[in-house]
């Protein structure tokens, strides 16, 4: 499951917005239009939407009442959009908060942090002989603290929220680097090579992260 999904089709808001997000070790990805939106939560879910109300396609109060329909993510509207009637009816068909833009990022990220504080303080995933402490991004091994930096870390709990989905290469690389990284998809091959150094038995011979030739990775 992603942390957060943004919905902005001004790719300057999104990626400002997708950096400071990252610098606080959220799991974020991006989508500029409704149909793109709708597809990447059914696919992965998120527990924050940040929405845009004017979007090409389907706009914010409709995916907002798809999502809610099926869902309790939270979800944040913030748009340009400020008459009374525009946030009524955003709040009313399901909305949890509404904020105007241009907004101060400051504020938004005060927003955000308090949503998470309140709304998933879980500072602990156990998978298993895994054991992520999402607070201080540790990694425990069969009991054993094991040394991992960042991406790792976000790596492997975004495969672990999707256990037992196939996850595209593209996907989550654009997910952890960003999609304007200077990376390259390389990256994404050897970090899960270090990752299974580090998790597996037998690295050679994955039970965890599993590769589905010609499309990703799957956590088992």
């Amino acid at each position: 499951m992603l942390d957060i999904l943004i919905v902005e089709d001004n790719k300057d808001i999104g990626k400002l917005l997708e950096a400071y997000l990252r610098k606080n070790n959220y799991v974020v990805s991006i989508a500029e239009n409704g149909e793109k939106a709708l597809d990447l939560f059914e696919k992965y879910g998120a527990k924050l939407i940040i929405l845009d109300i004017m979007l090409p396609g389907i706009d914010g109060f409709s995916i907002c009442s798809k999502i809610r329909e099926k869902s309790n993510a939270h979800i944040l509207i913030a748009s340009a959009l400020n008459e009374k009637a525009d946030k009524l009816k955003g709040l009313e068909i399901g909305a949890d908060d509404y904020i105007e833009k241009p907004y101060d990022i400051d504020i938004l990220m005060a927003k955000i942090n308090g949503i998470f504080k309140r709304k998933y303080a879980i500072d602990t995933i156990v998978e298993g002989d895994l054991e992520l402490n999402t607070v201080n991004m540790t990694l425990k091994v069969r009991g054993e603290s094991v040394e991992v930096t960042n991406k790792e870390f976000e790596l492997l709990k975004l495969l672990i929220e999707n256990k037992g989905v196939t996850m595209k290469k593209e996907y989550l690389f654009n997910t952890i680097w960003g999609s304007d990284s200077e990376s390259e998809l390389q990256t994404l091959t050897v970090h899960i090579k270090w990752l299974r150094e580090k998790i597996e038995e037998n690295s050679k011979k994955p039970n965890h992260i599993i590769t589905v030739w010609g499309v990703g990775y799957r956590f088992e």
